[in-house]
């Protein structure tokens, strides 16, 4: 029998250093003996437990019935960040329970400051009629058009309204109930755990801001990988037509190293049970992508969305997924 003292300095050690592992380095190091390989299963047994890390307000659990799969491993961002401020690693599967970590306030992005809008409504009064953050061309749900892209004007950080503001509905992270389920065909996919209301904000699409150079860049690799089945790319891009017309902003978003639960909603052909709507933040230059009901929603289904002409692969699977 080993020396209890030793076992228990083994496992305190294994709780500082085994959740910064990926699944390699962590399968490896369950190898070394018994404390290690109990020490490995707990990360494990945590990490499917909450693909969020605890940064979000609800856990996201895995579940996985098809193969021996307990996770998908990849860097927990609530929000977008520019790919120079996004980090290189991350403790993922703690034994100590920690709060979510907070969604508010939203970092200022390196060379994209927030402005001073000019909001000067209460809390209980943003969103109203007279909110001058609000987009009075988008409807009470900030739904588009059927099949097409929605946009919805939120108050920003130069906004004088707190937490509690009523037009930050999508700056709290995710609030309702989600769990990211392994399909035979397709993979993880991004299922509802209760059932959802029509035009409920359901979470942004968060990763990495990448300027266009860098997108084709990683795209080139990303195709060579995907088609070799080493990869699956979770890089989108977003065009927004200026109001002038005579332009169109394009927005990289990749969260296929660095992201959130979002990676992992799947491309539906006939258009999917999600609305993609642009919501902009006053004072912020870039908008976000994020994902609403576009109807009403039963507990256990899948959501999808139509990637549109966002090409992720050039040899790609058929489509599986209905809604």
């Amino acid at each position: 029998m080993g020396n209890p003292a030793t076992s228990s300095a083994v496992t305190e050690s294994a709780e500082l250093v085994l959740p910064w592992l990926p699944p390699q380095d962590l399968a490896a190091a369950a190898t070394a003996c018994r404390a290690l390989r109990a020490s490995a299963s707990a990360v494990t047994a945590r990490r499917a437990a909450d693909a969020a890390r605890g940064l979000e307000p609800l856990p996201i659990p895995f579940n996985n019935g098809v193969d021996s799969k307990p996770y998908a491993y990849f860097l927990y961002t609530p929000f977008s960040l520019t790919a120079r401020s996004s980090s290189t690693a991350q403790p993922w599967g703690c034994s100590l329970d920690r709060p979510p970590g907070p969604a508010w306030p939203r970092p200022t992005l390196d060379g994209f400051p927030s402005a001073v809008c000019g909001c000067a409504c209460s809390a209980d009064e943003c969103g109203g009629p007279e909110c001058a953050c609000v987009d009075a061309n988008a409807d009470a749900a900030g739904l588009g058009a059927e099949g097409g892209m929605g946009s919805l004007m939120e108050c920003g950080g130069g906004c004088a309204c707190g937490p509690s503001c009523g037009n930050r509905r999508t700056q709290r992270g995710v609030a309702v109930q989600l769990r990211v389920v392994r399909h035979l065909q397709k993979g993880w996919g991004l299922h509802a755990a209760e059932a959802l209301g029509r035009g409920q904000f359901v979470c942004e699409y968060a990763g990495e801001f990448l300027t266009t150079e860098e997108a084709r860049k990683r795209q080139r690799l990303y195709d060579e990988l995907a088609s070799a089945g080493k990869l699956s790319p979770a890089l989108i891009v977003i065009r927004e037509h200026l109001p002038s017309g005579k332009a169109c902003l394009r927005v990289n978003i990749d969260a296929t190293k660095v992201g959130n639960v979002a990676r992992f909603i799947n491309h539906s052909c006939d258009g999917g049970n999600l609305q993609p709507v642009l919501v902009r933040n006053s004072g912020s230059l870039l908008p976000r992508l994020c994902f609403f009901a576009a109807r009403d929603l039963v507990e256990g289904e899948e959501l999808a969305f139509s990637y549109g002409d966002a090409r992720l692969r050039p040899k790609g699977l058929p489509c599986f997924v209905e809604a």
